[in-house]
């Protein structure tokens, strides 16, 4: 049996008659982080969009656990998607506590991921620093014990060292649960300080991939050809 949990095969995806994706074959296996990068309007977003749903494809197919789908991304979600836009997925008027409690996800489960959120559950989501916010949005995402999450610009706004944090508790639970991460990530050699693999893209295509000790050694070139922008 294979261990791919999510995977795109010949995908194009777009709005209207516009297809943003071209082509895209892309695959995340269980326990593996792997790293979507490329400058502003590669079309990495439109990547994650489709993959969870959101998009419905104009050529090509979207696998889930080995089967095609076509399932709304409401499906996907309570079949094991969890999905981390580039706005915080919290709710602000709520508190810390209250936006867990929504997500059926129990404060300890929280906090045992991010104990800097313990003194500020009773706090309004909205009053919380941005690094709290996006800890609780994680928290929220993967105490429903995920099957694949999706992350989209996870460290957006965020200061280095709560970026270092967020992106180390996801190694960590991909080793450790099986938890298949895709990461589109602005913070590109953090980014690959945790993943295995890596794809570049650039106007809609995959222009290169690999696993990451492969990439690692040509960033400089990666950054100067496909990454100067952001």
């Amino acid at each position: 049996m294979s261990d791919t949990l999510i995977e795109c095969r010949g995908l194009s995806a777009g709005y209207g008659q516009l297809a943003v994706v071209r082509d895209l074959d892309l695959r995340v296996d269980a326990g593996q982080v792997v790293a979507l990068i490329g400058r502003n309007g590669a079309g990495k977003t439109s990547t994650l969009l489709a993959l969870a749903g959101e998009l419905k494809p104009m050529a090509g197919e979207v696998r889930w656990m080995g089967e095609v789908t076509t399932a709304p991304m409401y499906a996907r979600c309570r079949a094991g998607l969890g999905y981390l836009t580039e706005e915080r997925s919290v709710i602000m008027n709520l508190t810390a506590a209250d936006n867990l409690r929504l997500a059926d996800v129990k404060p300890e489960q929280a906090i045992a991921l991010f104990p800097a959120l313990g003194p500020v559950l009773k706090r309004t989501a909205g009053l919380l620093s941005g690094g709290e916010q996006q800890m609780l949005a994680l928290a929220r995402a993967l105490g429903r014990d995920p099957k694949v999450l999706l992350a989209d610009e996870l460290s957006l706004g965020l200061a280095p060292l709560v970026v270092t944090r967020l992106l180390a508790t996801l190694r960590t639970v991909a080793q450790e649960r099986g938890v298949g991460i895709l990461l589109v990530e602005q913070h590109v050699r953090q980014a690959l300080s945790i993943a295995d693999y890596v794809y570049v893209m650039d106007r809609g295509n995959v222009t290169l991939s690999g696993p990451v000790e492969e990439i690692r050694g040509r960033l400089d070139e990666i950054e100067a050809a496909y990454l100067s922008q952001l």
